[in-house]
């Protein structure tokens, strides 16, 4: 009998924002909440790839004992120590042989089988850096089919999508330097930056150039972010001398902020920007900056070809 946990992702999740000419700010933006006292910092994102998994372009080089599982694209290896001291987790509970295999899943992210005495559990490496009380569900669910330790893991698995790699490849032309921004130059800056330069498979790009509709639009996607494509897509209306590195910069964080802050639900609706969104998107050096700026070009955005 098998027993999985999948990733709740019923389609690809795109996020993009638009400007209009009937407000004087972003309509993605909330209202930032009111907080007494000191307003915290907050822990960074950590990257794709757990601590104990790492990419490793050269096996030759590797000093320490490593555990290579199957991926398309760059080759994955995964600490063995932190393979056992998981597998030693599920003994414990389990009081019997354990195969653990680590994956790079897309969709299952835990798997139980029972062979005989053996318990057989895949578990995507997203687990590999979990803390103590995700570790707790893992092997609550794993051996006990726990269903508030399958909730705590959903939670979990949910906060942590941006470490699933992508699901549908790139497709047509991408282009990253335009005519006065370079957008790998920007993302580079921000992950370095904002997200402890945790970003490393996010590509962004330049849209397609497309006529407005009549004299004027009325709307305008300045950017969106594929997860499925772990892609950024800016318009090309933004790559002109007339607008600002900072603002092109705070249109690409915006959109990278929806890679590592997943949307949640709220009351039955899916909130695209909660509080914790909110509150990291304010952290943009140049964030009061930026939308001043939009206020005062906002028609010119909206006339430009």
């Amino acid at each position: 009998m098998e027993n999985s946990l999948f990733l709740d992702a019923p389609g690809p999740a795109i996020y993009a924002k638009h400007v209009n000419s009937r407000q004087a700010r972003f309509p993605w933006l909330l209202p930032p909440a009111k907080r007494s006292g000191r307003q915290r910092t907050g822990s960074m994102r950590a990257p794709r790839m757990a601590p104990a998994a790492v990419r490793i372009p050269d096996p030759d080089r590797v000093q320490l004992p490593l555990l290579r599982f199957a991926a398309l694209g760059p080759q994955i290896f995964v600490h063995e120590g932190a393979r056992q001291a998981l597998v030693r987790r599920l003994q414990l509970a389990y009081a019997g042989p354990v195969d653990l295999s680590v994956t790079d899943n897309r969709r299952r992210m835990v798997t139980r089988t029972q062979a005989g005495e053996t318990l057989r559990v895949r578990a995507h490496m997203m687990f590999l850096d979990a803390p103590d009380r995700v570790l707790d569900a893992l092997v609550d669910y794993v051996v006990n089919g726990d269903r508030p330790a399958s909730a705590l893991l959903g939670e979990f698995i949910h906060a942590n999508s941006f470490r699933i790699r992508a699901s549908r490849p790139l497709a047509g032309p991408l282009r990253t330097r335009g005519r006065v921004h370079d957008l790998s130059a920007i993302v580079a800056d921000i992950s370095d930056r904002y997200f402890e330069s945790a970003i490393t498979d996010v590509l962004a790009v330049w849209g397609r150039r497309t006529a407005p509709r009549g004299r004027k639009r009325a709307t305008i996607k300045l950017g969106s972010y594929s997860a499925a494509e772990r892609l950024v897509r800016v318009h090309p209306v933004l790559d002109a001398e007339w607008v600002p590195r900072y603002f092109v910069s705070y249109i690409v964080f915006h959109e990278l902020l929806h890679h590592v802050v997943p949307a949640v639900r709220l009351g039955g609706h899916s909130v695209l920007h909660p509080p914790e969104f909110v509150r990291r998107e304010r952290t943009f050096r140049h964030y009061e900056r930026a939308i001043e700026w939009e206020r005062k070009h906002i028609d010119r955005l909206l006339r430009a070809r």
